[in-house]
């Protein structure tokens, strides 16, 4: 009885270990997004920067899909590339 009983023990702690270790593990994957998200919109900033904002301001109250027709037409006016595109989105409409 003794020896299931610390057998079932055993089992839980191995159990809490791998479910702290799949925390920590899904909480840095997390974080690489996040960090590759700020690093997008800051591209994007630096991009709207040097094609729209000869023109243009940022726009304060628009929605992202008003933000993305905009872009799509810009697009083709100010000759952006898809890349441009998608980075000047991801800094206008997170």
């Amino acid at each position: 009885m003794r020896k299931r009983a610390l057998s079932i023990l055993g089992l839980l702690v191995l159990a809490c270990f791998a479910a702290i270790a799949a925390l920590a593990q899904n909480s840095g994957s997390k974080t690489k997004t996040v960090q590759s998200t700020n690093s997008e919109a800051d591209e994007g900033e630096r991009r709207f920067q040097q094609n729209c904002g000869r023109c243009h301001n940022p726009p304060d109250a628009l929605s992202p899909r008003e933000v993305k027709a905009v872009l799509q037409h810009m697009r083709v006016r100010a000759m952006l590339s898809a890349e441009d595109e998608r980075l000047i989105l991801k800094y206008l409409a997170p």
